[in-house]
Protein backbone atom coordinates (compact mmCIF):
# COMPACT_ATOMS: atom_id res chain seq x y z
CA UNK A 1 0.00 0.00 0.00
CA UNK A 2 1.23 3.83 -0.74
CA UNK A 3 1.53 6.25 1.66
CA UNK A 4 0.01 9.43 1.17
CA UNK A 5 0.18 12.70 3.15
CA UNK A 6 -3.42 13.47 4.74
CA UNK A 7 -5.33 16.00 2.89
CA UNK A 8 -5.42 18.82 5.58
CA UNK A 9 -8.29 21.23 6.40
CA UNK A 10 -7.96 24.46 7.89
CA UNK A 11 -11.50 25.26 7.73
CA UNK A 12 -14.08 25.07 10.48
CA UNK A 13 -17.72 23.74 10.16
CA UNK A 14 -18.90 26.93 11.19
CA UNK A 15 -17.24 30.03 10.66
CA UNK A 16 -17.96 33.00 13.27
CA UNK A 17 -19.42 35.94 12.21
CA UNK A 18 -18.88 38.90 14.52
CA UNK A 19 -21.95 40.76 14.71
CA UNK A 20 -21.87 43.89 16.74
CA UNK A 21 -24.80 44.01 19.89
CA UNK A 22 -25.51 47.80 18.77
CA UNK A 23 -24.87 46.86 15.14
CA UNK A 24 -26.29 49.74 12.57
CA UNK A 25 -28.95 48.87 10.40
CA UNK A 26 -29.18 49.51 6.49
CA UNK A 27 -32.04 48.94 3.53
CA UNK A 28 -31.04 50.19 0.31
CA UNK A 29 -34.30 49.63 -1.50
CA UNK A 30 -33.32 51.84 -5.00
CA UNK A 31 -30.07 52.48 -6.36
CA UNK A 32 -27.16 54.73 -5.15
CA UNK A 33 -24.12 55.03 -5.21
CA UNK A 34 -24.09 57.55 -2.17
CA UNK A 35 -26.32 55.96 0.22
CA UNK A 36 -24.75 52.25 -0.81
CA UNK A 37 -21.40 53.70 0.02
CA UNK A 38 -22.73 55.45 2.95
CA UNK A 39 -24.29 51.97 4.29
CA UNK A 40 -20.96 50.25 3.84
CA UNK A 41 -19.21 52.55 5.44
CA UNK A 42 -21.46 53.02 8.48
CA UNK A 43 -23.62 49.80 9.31
CA UNK A 44 -22.95 45.89 9.81
CA UNK A 45 -26.32 44.97 8.73
CA UNK A 46 -27.19 45.57 5.20
CA UNK A 47 -29.91 45.11 3.29
CA UNK A 48 -30.11 45.11 -0.79
CA UNK A 49 -34.02 45.06 -1.49
CA UNK A 50 -34.37 44.62 -5.25
CA UNK A 51 -32.37 47.39 -6.78
CA UNK A 52 -31.65 47.73 -10.35
CA UNK A 53 -27.45 48.47 -10.97
CA UNK A 54 -26.65 50.87 -14.07
CA UNK A 55 -25.00 49.45 -17.03
CA UNK A 56 -21.32 49.78 -16.79
CA UNK A 57 -21.33 49.87 -12.83
CA UNK A 58 -19.92 47.62 -10.63
CA UNK A 59 -21.57 47.34 -7.02
CA UNK A 60 -17.93 47.52 -4.98
CA UNK A 61 -18.81 46.62 -1.54
CA UNK A 62 -15.48 46.75 1.02
CA UNK A 63 -17.65 45.62 3.96
CA UNK A 64 -16.88 46.42 7.86
CA UNK A 65 -15.73 43.64 9.71
CA UNK A 66 -18.14 41.75 10.97
CA UNK A 67 -21.28 42.79 8.92
CA UNK A 68 -23.49 40.61 7.41
CA UNK A 69 -25.28 41.44 3.98
CA UNK A 70 -28.25 40.36 2.75
CA UNK A 71 -30.01 39.87 -0.49
CA UNK A 72 -33.63 40.67 -0.95
CA UNK A 73 -36.13 40.60 -3.77
CA UNK A 74 -34.46 40.48 -7.34
CA UNK A 75 -31.17 42.17 -7.99
CA UNK A 76 -30.73 42.93 -11.51
CA UNK A 77 -27.46 44.85 -13.27
CA UNK A 78 -28.21 46.59 -16.94
CA UNK A 79 -26.57 45.61 -19.99
CA UNK A 80 -23.13 47.41 -21.22
CA UNK A 81 -20.16 45.52 -22.92
CA UNK A 82 -17.39 45.31 -20.43
CA UNK A 83 -14.88 43.40 -18.25
CA UNK A 84 -16.68 43.56 -14.86
CA UNK A 85 -17.00 42.20 -12.00
CA UNK A 86 -20.53 43.34 -11.40
CA UNK A 87 -20.32 42.21 -7.88
CA UNK A 88 -17.33 42.69 -5.98
CA UNK A 89 -17.37 42.26 -2.43
CA UNK A 90 -13.93 42.44 -0.04
CA UNK A 91 -14.27 41.86 4.32
CA UNK A 92 -13.25 40.56 7.35
CA UNK A 93 -15.95 37.91 8.97
CA UNK A 94 -18.16 38.82 6.78
CA UNK A 95 -21.99 37.10 6.36
CA UNK A 96 -23.33 36.99 2.78
CA UNK A 97 -26.85 35.43 2.65
CA UNK A 98 -30.25 35.85 0.64
CA UNK A 99 -34.10 36.13 1.61
CA UNK A 100 -36.72 33.52 0.67
CA UNK A 101 -37.07 34.23 -3.06
CA UNK A 102 -34.29 36.26 -4.08
CA UNK A 103 -32.37 36.36 -6.78
CA UNK A 104 -29.40 37.76 -8.01
CA UNK A 105 -29.84 38.12 -11.98
CA UNK A 106 -26.93 39.72 -14.20
CA UNK A 107 -29.58 39.08 -17.06
CA UNK A 108 -26.75 37.05 -19.17
CA UNK A 109 -29.27 36.51 -21.66
CA UNK A 110 -28.76 40.32 -23.08
CA UNK A 111 -24.58 39.57 -23.43
CA UNK A 112 -24.90 35.75 -24.56
CA UNK A 113 -23.75 35.22 -28.45
CA UNK A 114 -22.53 32.10 -28.35
CA UNK A 115 -19.08 32.89 -28.42
CA UNK A 116 -18.16 33.24 -24.33
CA UNK A 117 -14.60 34.98 -23.84
CA UNK A 118 -13.59 33.83 -27.38
CA UNK A 119 -15.11 36.74 -29.48
CA UNK A 120 -18.90 38.72 -30.24
CA UNK A 121 -19.73 41.03 -27.35
CA UNK A 122 -17.69 41.71 -24.35
CA UNK A 123 -18.64 39.89 -21.24
CA UNK A 124 -18.24 40.57 -17.28
CA UNK A 125 -17.62 38.00 -14.87
CA UNK A 126 -19.99 38.47 -12.66
CA UNK A 127 -19.51 37.86 -8.72
CA UNK A 128 -16.39 38.12 -7.00
CA UNK A 129 -14.98 37.17 -3.72
CA UNK A 130 -11.63 39.64 -3.28
CA UNK A 131 -9.54 39.15 -0.49
CA UNK A 132 -12.04 38.10 2.15
CA UNK A 133 -11.18 36.37 5.36
CA UNK A 134 -12.84 33.96 7.77
CA UNK A 135 -16.27 34.78 6.00
CA UNK A 136 -19.37 32.99 5.01
CA UNK A 137 -21.79 33.06 2.05
CA UNK A 138 -24.84 30.74 2.32
CA UNK A 139 -28.63 30.26 0.38
CA UNK A 140 -27.70 32.30 -2.56
CA UNK A 141 -29.55 32.00 -5.70
CA UNK A 142 -27.96 33.41 -8.64
CA UNK A 143 -29.46 33.32 -12.61
CA UNK A 144 -28.30 33.79 -15.98
CA UNK A 145 -24.41 34.99 -15.58
CA UNK A 146 -22.83 36.85 -18.69
CA UNK A 147 -19.64 34.96 -18.15
CA UNK A 148 -18.25 33.47 -14.93
CA UNK A 149 -20.90 33.20 -12.34
CA UNK A 150 -18.38 33.50 -8.74
CA UNK A 151 -14.81 33.44 -7.90
CA UNK A 152 -13.30 32.71 -4.89
CA UNK A 153 -9.73 34.70 -5.07
CA UNK A 154 -7.03 35.94 -2.80
CA UNK A 155 -9.04 34.65 0.21
CA UNK A 156 -8.64 32.52 2.96
CA UNK A 157 -11.06 30.80 5.21
CA UNK A 158 -14.58 31.14 3.02
CA UNK A 159 -17.19 28.60 3.68
CA UNK A 160 -19.83 28.76 0.64
CA UNK A 161 -23.29 26.95 1.14
CA UNK A 162 -26.59 26.34 -0.58
CA UNK A 163 -25.76 28.12 -3.39
CA UNK A 164 -27.54 27.82 -7.05
CA UNK A 165 -26.13 29.02 -9.79
CA UNK A 166 -28.80 28.83 -12.59
CA UNK A 167 -27.87 29.08 -15.95
CA UNK A 168 -30.00 26.52 -17.63
CA UNK A 169 -31.96 29.31 -20.26
CA UNK A 170 -27.80 29.59 -21.61
CA UNK A 171 -28.31 25.83 -23.19
CA UNK A 172 -30.74 27.65 -25.81
CA UNK A 173 -29.82 30.91 -25.64
CA UNK A 174 -26.49 31.05 -26.26
CA UNK A 175 -24.72 30.56 -22.85
CA UNK A 176 -20.81 29.89 -23.18
CA UNK A 177 -17.78 29.95 -20.58
CA UNK A 178 -19.99 30.28 -17.49
CA UNK A 179 -18.11 28.89 -14.95
CA UNK A 180 -19.91 28.16 -11.75
CA UNK A 181 -17.12 28.57 -9.00
CA UNK A 182 -13.84 29.07 -9.76
CA UNK A 183 -11.17 29.28 -6.88
CA UNK A 184 -8.11 30.80 -7.56
CA UNK A 185 -4.93 31.70 -5.73
CA UNK A 186 -7.45 30.93 -2.19
CA UNK A 187 -6.77 29.09 0.67
CA UNK A 188 -8.92 26.85 3.50
CA UNK A 189 -12.26 26.90 1.26
CA UNK A 190 -15.18 25.02 1.76
CA UNK A 191 -18.13 24.52 -0.93
CA UNK A 192 -20.78 22.05 0.17
CA UNK A 193 -24.85 22.10 -0.93
CA UNK A 194 -23.34 23.74 -4.33
CA UNK A 195 -25.60 23.30 -7.50
CA UNK A 196 -24.57 24.61 -11.25
CA UNK A 197 -26.61 24.42 -14.23
CA UNK A 198 -24.51 26.06 -16.53
CA UNK A 199 -22.04 25.63 -20.06
CA UNK A 200 -18.64 25.17 -18.92
CA UNK A 201 -16.92 23.95 -15.69
CA UNK A 202 -19.27 23.56 -13.01
CA UNK A 203 -16.60 24.12 -10.47
CA UNK A 204 -13.03 24.77 -11.24
CA UNK A 205 -10.11 24.80 -8.93
CA UNK A 206 -7.46 26.83 -10.99
CA UNK A 207 -4.68 27.70 -7.82
CA UNK A 208 -5.15 27.08 -4.20
CA UNK A 209 -4.54 24.97 -0.73
CA UNK A 210 -6.87 23.23 1.55
CA UNK A 211 -9.77 23.15 -0.55
CA UNK A 212 -12.35 21.06 -0.13
CA UNK A 213 -16.29 20.29 -2.35
CA UNK A 214 -18.77 18.30 -0.78
CA UNK A 215 -22.53 17.63 -1.34
CA UNK A 216 -22.29 19.19 -4.66
CA UNK A 217 -24.70 18.89 -8.07
CA UNK A 218 -23.67 19.34 -11.53
CA UNK A 219 -25.49 19.37 -14.51
CA UNK A 220 -24.88 19.85 -18.17
CA UNK A 221 -21.53 22.00 -18.72
CA UNK A 222 -17.75 20.24 -17.95
CA UNK A 223 -17.73 18.76 -15.08
CA UNK A 224 -15.92 19.34 -12.06
CA UNK A 225 -12.22 19.90 -12.21
CA UNK A 226 -9.08 20.95 -11.03
CA UNK A 227 -7.34 22.99 -13.58
CA UNK A 228 -6.15 24.14 -15.93
CA UNK A 229 -3.27 24.51 -13.92
CA UNK A 230 -0.45 26.21 -14.78
CA UNK A 231 0.91 29.11 -17.21
CA UNK A 232 -0.62 32.07 -14.34
CA UNK A 233 1.02 33.78 -11.86
CA UNK A 234 0.45 30.90 -9.14
CA UNK A 235 0.37 27.33 -10.20
CA UNK A 236 0.15 25.07 -7.40
CA UNK A 237 -3.08 23.06 -5.96
CA UNK A 238 -2.52 21.18 -3.08
CA UNK A 239 -4.76 19.49 -0.52
CA UNK A 240 -8.20 19.07 -2.48
CA UNK A 241 -11.15 16.67 -1.44
CA UNK A 242 -13.94 15.78 -3.79
CA UNK A 243 -16.10 14.07 -2.44
CA UNK A 244 -20.35 13.30 -2.61
CA UNK A 245 -20.55 14.96 -5.78
CA UNK A 246 -23.49 14.15 -8.78
CA UNK A 247 -22.67 14.99 -12.29
CA UNK A 248 -25.09 14.45 -14.92
CA UNK A 249 -25.41 15.32 -19.00
CA UNK A 250 -21.94 16.99 -18.65
CA UNK A 251 -19.18 16.96 -21.45
CA UNK A 252 -16.97 15.32 -18.63
CA UNK A 253 -17.49 14.24 -15.29
CA UNK A 254 -14.03 14.09 -13.25
CA UNK A 255 -11.38 16.26 -14.74
CA UNK A 256 -7.65 16.99 -14.19
CA UNK A 257 -6.09 19.41 -16.62
CA UNK A 258 -2.64 20.89 -16.67
CA UNK A 259 -1.19 23.39 -19.04
CA UNK A 260 1.36 22.26 -21.80
CA UNK A 261 4.63 23.47 -21.22
CA UNK A 262 3.59 25.02 -18.31
CA UNK A 263 5.42 24.93 -14.64
CA UNK A 264 3.26 24.39 -11.20
CA UNK A 265 2.18 21.38 -9.37
CA UNK A 266 -1.15 19.28 -8.29
CA UNK A 267 -0.66 17.45 -5.03
CA UNK A 268 -2.43 15.09 -2.60
CA UNK A 269 -6.31 15.47 -4.54
CA UNK A 270 -8.77 12.84 -3.47
CA UNK A 271 -11.99 12.29 -5.56
CA UNK A 272 -14.74 9.96 -3.77
CA UNK A 273 -17.85 8.83 -3.53
CA UNK A 274 -18.39 10.74 -6.99
CA UNK A 275 -21.89 9.69 -9.31
CA UNK A 276 -21.71 10.37 -13.28
CA UNK A 277 -24.83 10.20 -15.38
CA UNK A 278 -25.06 10.25 -19.17
CA UNK A 279 -21.73 12.01 -19.37
CA UNK A 280 -20.93 13.16 -22.89
CA UNK A 281 -17.34 13.08 -23.68
CA UNK A 282 -15.24 11.64 -21.19
CA UNK A 283 -15.92 9.64 -17.62
CA UNK A 284 -12.65 9.79 -16.48
CA UNK A 285 -10.06 12.62 -18.16
CA UNK A 286 -6.36 13.10 -16.83
CA UNK A 287 -4.69 15.34 -19.13
CA UNK A 288 -1.60 17.39 -19.31
CA UNK A 289 -1.93 18.87 -22.45
CA UNK A 290 -4.52 21.47 -21.83
CA UNK A 291 -3.41 24.65 -24.29
CA UNK A 292 -4.93 27.79 -21.97
CA UNK A 293 -4.71 29.80 -25.42
CA UNK A 294 -7.17 28.07 -27.29
CA UNK A 295 -8.89 26.01 -24.82
CA UNK A 296 -8.46 23.26 -26.52
CA UNK A 297 -5.57 20.34 -26.25
CA UNK A 298 -2.46 19.39 -28.32
CA UNK A 299 -2.07 15.56 -27.96
CA UNK A 300 1.20 15.86 -26.24
CA UNK A 301 1.48 16.00 -22.48
CA UNK A 302 4.31 17.85 -21.17
CA UNK A 303 5.33 17.17 -17.15
CA UNK A 304 5.91 20.50 -15.76
CA UNK A 305 3.19 20.35 -14.03
CA UNK A 306 3.23 16.96 -12.34
CA UNK A 307 0.17 15.28 -10.97
CA UNK A 308 0.87 13.24 -7.65
CA UNK A 309 -0.33 11.92 -4.73
CA UNK A 310 -3.65 11.37 -6.43
CA UNK A 311 -6.48 9.03 -5.03
CA UNK A 312 -9.67 8.47 -7.46
CA UNK A 313 -12.14 5.85 -5.33
CA UNK A 314 -15.88 4.79 -5.62
CA UNK A 315 -16.46 6.39 -8.92
CA UNK A 316 -19.30 4.68 -10.67
CA UNK A 317 -21.45 5.46 -13.77
CA UNK A 318 -22.75 6.27 -17.12
CA UNK A 319 -20.99 7.86 -19.99
CA UNK A 320 -23.13 8.13 -23.59
CA UNK A 321 -22.14 5.84 -26.56
CA UNK A 322 -20.29 8.66 -28.10
CA UNK A 323 -18.17 8.91 -25.65
CA UNK A 324 -14.86 7.81 -23.54
CA UNK A 325 -14.80 5.82 -19.81
CA UNK A 326 -11.43 6.52 -18.69
CA UNK A 327 -8.80 8.93 -20.83
CA UNK A 328 -5.43 9.29 -18.70
CA UNK A 329 -2.87 11.59 -21.41
CA UNK A 330 0.23 12.43 -18.66
CA UNK A 331 3.82 13.13 -18.12
CA UNK A 332 5.69 12.70 -14.67
CA UNK A 333 2.84 11.38 -12.80
CA UNK A 334 3.28 9.03 -9.23
CA UNK A 335 1.56 7.80 -6.56
CA UNK A 336 -1.84 7.25 -7.59
CA UNK A 337 -4.09 4.91 -5.75
CA UNK A 338 -7.49 4.11 -7.81
CA UNK A 339 -10.05 1.77 -6.52
CA UNK A 340 -13.85 1.79 -6.72
CA UNK A 341 -14.32 2.42 -10.47
CA UNK A 342 -16.91 1.44 -12.34
CA UNK A 343 -17.62 3.83 -15.33
CA UNK A 344 -19.19 2.22 -18.14
CA UNK A 345 -20.98 2.75 -21.33
CA UNK A 346 -19.13 5.04 -23.65
CA UNK A 347 -17.96 3.07 -26.75
CA UNK A 348 -15.07 4.84 -28.05
CA UNK A 349 -11.95 4.53 -26.44
CA UNK A 350 -8.68 6.51 -26.53
CA UNK A 351 -4.57 5.70 -25.85
CA UNK A 352 -4.09 6.20 -22.23
CA UNK A 353 -0.36 7.19 -21.64
CA UNK A 354 1.73 8.00 -18.79
CA UNK A 355 -0.12 6.04 -15.57
CA UNK A 356 2.43 5.44 -12.46
CA UNK A 357 3.19 1.90 -11.86
CA UNK A 358 0.94 0.32 -8.81
CA UNK A 359 -2.16 2.59 -9.65
CA UNK A 360 -4.71 0.31 -10.09
CA UNK A 361 -5.95 1.74 -13.31
CA UNK A 362 -7.04 0.36 -16.56
CA UNK A 363 -8.26 2.40 -19.46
Amino acid sequence: MRYFVGVVFLILDVLAVINPTSAASCTISKYSENDIQDAVKDCTEIVLNGISVPAGTALNLNLNTGTKLTFQGTITWEFYEWNGPLLNITGEQIEITGTSGHVLNPQGDLWWDGLGEHGGKIKPVFFILHGMKNSVIHDITVKNTPYHAIWIEDSDGISASNIVVDNKDGDTKGGHNTDGFNVWRSNAVKLSGITVYNQDDCIAIKSGTNVQVTDTYCYGGHGLSIGSVGGRDYNIVENVLVSDVEIENSDNGVRIKTVYEATGSVTNVIYENIVLKDIKKFGIVIEGDYNIETGGTTGVATGGVPITKFILKNVTGTVKKSGVNIYILVKNAAEWDWSGINVTGGEKTKKCEGIPEGSGISC
